[in-house]
């Protein structure tokens, strides 16, 4: 039997690079996936224009697939998060084929990318039952046998908590991302603005970039969701961080091809909000898994940058309480072994 993989796409004010998304999903060769839409509150009559494109009144042209109308028009099943636990339309849903259905949930407000997929996410678990969850930009396009490629690397090996697709910029001549790269204080996609030469096999990373990456179901239940105080920025990376910590490994499929446009769901955040969450995000995730002892001064100017920054954000609060919250915990709990034998692998002499 195929596992049913539900594909959350998170849509902010961005629905002409959604809809060109959506065309190249709903002609992929795996058979049981259900594509759920998320939209964080969008300005941009964004939900009107993507029920056009289901019914067929509205194409979307692509160099790299050609339009197809056979499969309008799609039945859309919507929602607002407020009523997802109280109308349960799965039988239905299970019973019409992938290529000829979505669900489109409607949040009341932005909860950033980190809350705004788990909304996804929470109906891909509880309501759809699917074995897996699939994370979609919807500023990316996809190969037809993407999925195919990162489910048969996920069923042949347990011990894979995550996959994430090869990601190429589009034309396809450079290099987006080949999976997460930790850095001493930082973390970066590993192979960003190369040039891609056609010769990567599959190759283990830290961790998987949410752009395109394949989560098993039983491990979000375990480790939970994206923490929502991240709101926007490296919540991927503590994804990781929280999967690595079970023992599991995060694969680079380098035959599940992906082009990411990039940049497009977060193009509207001011700098000093990016600049923000870069930082504080940063200091959570070293916080809670960085050796601190060899970076003293560098921890010290970094927790200043991120307060001014924080004032300047009107975030004063939210830094202070995510901080403290953090410190208290990394202060209270014993180091594993686990945790010491990842940072060495994976950051090395810092």
């Amino acid at each position: 039997m195929i596992p049913k993989v539900s594909i959350i796409i998170l849509n902010w004010n961005g629905w002409k690079d959604t809809i060109e998304c959506l065309e190249s999903l709903y002609q992929i060769n795996y058979l049981n996936y259900d594509i759920v839409i998320v939209d964080n509150a969008s300005s941009d009559n964004s939900i009107q224009k993507i029920k056009e494109y289901c019914k067929g009144n509205l194409k979307t042209n692509s160099r790299y697939f050609r339009y197809n109308n056979s499969n309008k028009p799609i039945k859309v099943f919507e929602y607002n998060e407020s009523e997802l636990n109280k109308y349960n339309n799965t039988k239905e849903i299970l019973n019409l084929q992938s290529n000829s259905k979505m669900v489109l949930i409607q949040n009341k407000e932005n909860h950033g990318f980190s809350g705004g997929n788990n909304t996804g996410i929470k109906y891909g678990l509880d309501i759809l039952k699917s074995k897996y969850i699939l994370l979609l930009n919807n500023d990316t396009i996809v190969e037809k046998d993407f999925l195919t490629k990162l489910v048969e690397v996920m069923e042949n090996n347990e011990e894979i908590g995550s996959v994430q697709s090869l990601l190429l910029r589009p034309g396809g001549e450079v290099i987006d991302s080949l999976g997460q790269e930790l850095l001493c204080w930082g973390a970066k996609d590993k192979g960003i603005g190369e040039k891609y030469k056609g010769t990567i096999k599959n190759t283990e990373i830290f961790g998987a970039c949410a752009a395109s990456s394949l989560y098993r179901s039983n491990d979000l239940k375990k480790i939970g969701l994206f923490d929502e105080s991240f709101f926007i920025i490296f919540e991927d990376v503590d994804l990781s961080w929280k999967l690595r910590l079970t023992g599991k490994s995060s694969l680079l499929v380098s035959k599940s091809t992906v082009y990411h446009k990039r940049g497009i769901s977060g193009e509207e955040n001011s700098n000093i909000t990016k600049e923000y969450h870069t930082m504080k995000n940063w200091l959570i995730i070293a916080l809670r898994y960085y050796p601190l002892k060899p970076n003293k001064k560098i921890f010290i100017s970094w927790i200043f940058i991120t307060f001014i920054l924080s004032f300047k954000n009107n975030s004063l609060y939210e830094f202070l309480e995510v901080f403290v919250k953090n410190s208290f915990n990394r202060l209270t709990r014993k180091e594993s072994k686990t945790l010491r034998i990842i940072q060495k692998k994976w950051i090395g002499k810092c």
